[in-house]
């Protein structure tokens, strides 16, 4: 049967569970939107295109789904890279598409004219142009490529001019997401070998760990043999923080304290550990790893000459070590829990002033442990990286792998479309929420109840303790010195700006209520920042000083 390429298109999107495709049209998207109205998916007009991506990045997390994300040509496509470079970093299985040029009209001066193929490239794990004859073949291959380990974008650009072109419809069964090989035989031999001798292991647990759900198995594998648990900032929620063997997160803030723990291991258990977040040189000490993940783990061979990988699915690996006698453990678990509960206490934040960490346990007590962070980029995400206790998986949105500025506003609005059952608060700083303001028309025309709450200290922050670490003036990261959205309103959003504790308890618990969207600017004093943010410690580090 005959379909245009628009109609089939959508289709395909549909037979694949797409709900959402996020974007700003261009002139030539106009067939497609009109194919994905009587097709039941829906276009999501944003703000900026950047936000397109970041918002198919969260989505995809959430929903299990591939995310969706359209931009026009030239200015258009050159937005959206913002965003993609975050499904390729943060690992998100993205299909962004752009409108590109006609074939008659490529290597010609034209209006908006930009190589899309050259500037995807760098991107994405594949960039590649539709036409009728290749429809099928070209969503199936972005579908596998876009899903397969590590997941990442996938770049599709549409010629203008062929939405309305004849092509085949079919009836495919949706594309399989690739199954990943089996480890090597012996693993379980090898893994035996390796701890031998070993007293001090720790587990080192990374982004793809929770990606695929072995939070439980970590766990047991901590409980039998006695293992203290580190995770990296994405990996949040992949464990109970709770948990007497849990010892923190890596590279955030009063990591130091962290590091009084990871020092002592005579070897690293690494479990789905992407070094997009950290490398191990940054933290590690100069002792044996075991690494289980389905990537060769990258790392220096000249420091750490002593690595054994094991690639291949990475559950039948855990459930061996689960199997294994329990190693001989010399970890002072009582100190370890002094540690942990040292940390947490200065993350108590004081009754002096209204700060950061106010605004922070105010919050945790009151967003439900089943509710989502979606949290931007500055300096209070060092502050939510280590003392947020995140309950599950994906109930801390982050971006660490890109750290754009900007990812938070978007990834909330995201999160709330794929799971609208939950509560969804955004954290940003007022530098992040400056670039992402438009999107509060976004939130305002879906009606989505999802809280914003701005940390406003009137700079960029980070940078401002970079600077004061380095005795450098600080004149250049002040923002403002009015109220950032000073009108009462943002596109239609109230906002409700607070000055005490008491006030801001009062209005976050009337937001989280609320049936539309709501910012919350909380005017803050920023000096907690100075002495628990950068409090950090690496292995070279300790060598040289």
């Amino acid at each position: 049967m005959k379909t245009t390429i628009a109609e089939h298109l959508v289709a395909l999107l549909k037979r694949q569970g797409v709900e959402y495709v996020f974007g700003i049209p261009g002139g030539d998207w106009i067939p497609y939107m009109d194919a994905m109205e009587k097709a039941g998916v829906r276009f999501v007009l944003v703000a900026n295109e950047a936000s397109a991506a970041f918002m198919a990045t969260a989505y995809a997390w959430l929903s299990g789904r591939v995310g969706a994300c359209y931009a026009t040509f030239g200015p258009g496509a050159t937005n959206l890279t913002t965003g993609i470079g975050s499904a390729l970093l943060d690992r998100s299985a993205v299909i962004a598409f752009t409108n590109e040029q006609p074939s008659s009209m490529v290597g010609r001066t034209v209006q908006m004219g930009l190589d899309h193929q050259a500037l995807m490239r760098p991107l994405t794990k594949w960039t590649t142009s539709l036409s009728a004859a290749n429809i099928d073949a070209v969503f199936a291959n972005a579908i596998r490529i876009a899903t397969s380990e590590q997941p990442g974008p996938v770049h599709i650009g549409i010629p203008a001019g062929i939405a309305h072109d004849a092509c085949e419809a079919t009836e495919a069964a949706p594309t399989a997401s690739p199954r990943l090989e089996e480890p090597a035989p012996g693993y379980a031999a090898s893994m035996a070998g390796f701890l031998s001798g070993r007293r001090k292991p720790i587990l080192a647990v990374g982004f793809t760990a929770l990606r695929f759900g072995l939070g439980p198995l970590i766990a047991a594998i901590a409980e039998r043999h006695r293992i203290p648990v580190v995770v990296t900032p994405m990996a949040k929620g992949i464990m109970d923080e709770d948990h007497p063997l849990f010892a923190g997160v890596l590279m955030h803030a009063l990591s130091d304290r962290v590091a009084m723990t990871y020092c002592q291991a005579d070897v690293v258990i690494a479990v789905g550990y992407d070094p997009v977040e950290f490398n191990y040189e940054e933290w590690m000490p100069q002792v044996p790893l075991l690494s289980i993940d389905p990537a060769p783990a990258d790392i220096d061979p000249r420091r750490y000459p002593d690595v054994l990988g094991i690639g291949g699915q990475p559950r039948p690996v855990l459930e061996a070590l689960l199997a294994m006698k329990p190693v001989p453990s010399d970890w002072d678990l009582e100190a370890l829990r002094a540690r942990t509960e040292g940390m947490r206490a200065l993350f108590a934040g004081s009754d002096k002033c209204f700060g950061p960490l106010a605004v922070l346990n105010t919050l945790r007590e009151l967003l439900p442990e089943d509710g989502i962070l979606a949290c931007d980029v500055g300096a209070h995400s060092h502050l939510i990286g280590q003392a947020w206790k995140t309950h599950h998986p994906y109930g801390l949105l982050i971006s660490n792998g890109w750290s754009s500025m900007g990812f938070g506003v978007p990834a909330a609005i995201a999160a709330k479309l794929a799971q609208p059952d939950k509560k969804v608060v955004c954290v940003t700083g007022d530098g992040g929420f400056m670039m992402m303001a438009g999107e509060m028309a976004t939130a305002a025309r879906l009606n989505l109840p999802v809280v914003f709450v701005i940390m406003a200290d009137r700079s960029l922050s980070l940078i401002r303790i970079k600077q004061d670490k380095h005795g450098c003036q600080t004149e250049s990261t002040v923002l403002s010195s009015e109220d950032i959205p000073g009108l009462g309103n943002v596109f239609g959003v109230p906002v409700l700006t607070v000055r005490t504790a008491q006030a801001y308890r009062s209005c976050l618990a009337e937001a989280l209520e609320a049936s539309g969207p709501t910012i919350i600017e909380a005017v803050i004093d920023p000096c907690e920042y100075d002495d628990l943010v950068l409090r950090k410690h690496s292995w070279s580090q300790s060598e040289q000083e």
